[in-house]
């Protein structure tokens, strides 16, 4: 079986080394960024499966690097998912509108983020975008 790539971009350590480790315990190939500029490198280098991506980062902020994501039609497929502290109806509605696939705030449920994963990788899985 497969092991789907997925990158977090997260510029809060802690909380990087803490979805990197639950994510690999769930099987998945994890890399992480602490950055916005780093996370698009990433993106165009080993293009991953899904980006969990934090909206508050330096650089280039989440709702930015969601939209170069998915503008670009060789990375427009790989699944974003943000998580962030930003919980009010305009943000989310931004990070709709960049294109992200799914939009969960902190602090989040292990398993609600572990199920919105293996929906948005599903075979068939249509984005709403």
């Amino acid at each position: 079986m497969k092991r789907n790539k997925i990158l977090i971009v997260e510029d809060e350590e802690s909380l990087l080394k803490l979805e990197s480790i639950l994510l690999t315990s769930k099987g998945y190939k994890v890399t992480g960024v602490m950055d916005g500029p780093a996370a698009l490198e990433e993106v165009a280098r080993s293009r991953p499966d899904l980006v969990i991506l934090d909206i508050m980062l330096p650089g280039i902020d989440g709702f930015e690097v969601c939209r170069r994501i998915k503008e670009d039609p060789s990375t427009s497929p790989i699944r974003v998912i943000m998580l962030t502290a930003k919980k009010n109806k305009q943000d989310m509605e931004r990070g709709m509108q960049a294109g992200a696939d799914a939009y969960i705030t902190k602090p989040f449920k292990s398993a609600f983020l572990i199920e919105s994963i293996e929906r948005l990788l599903r075979p068939g899985f249509e984005s709403p975008a």
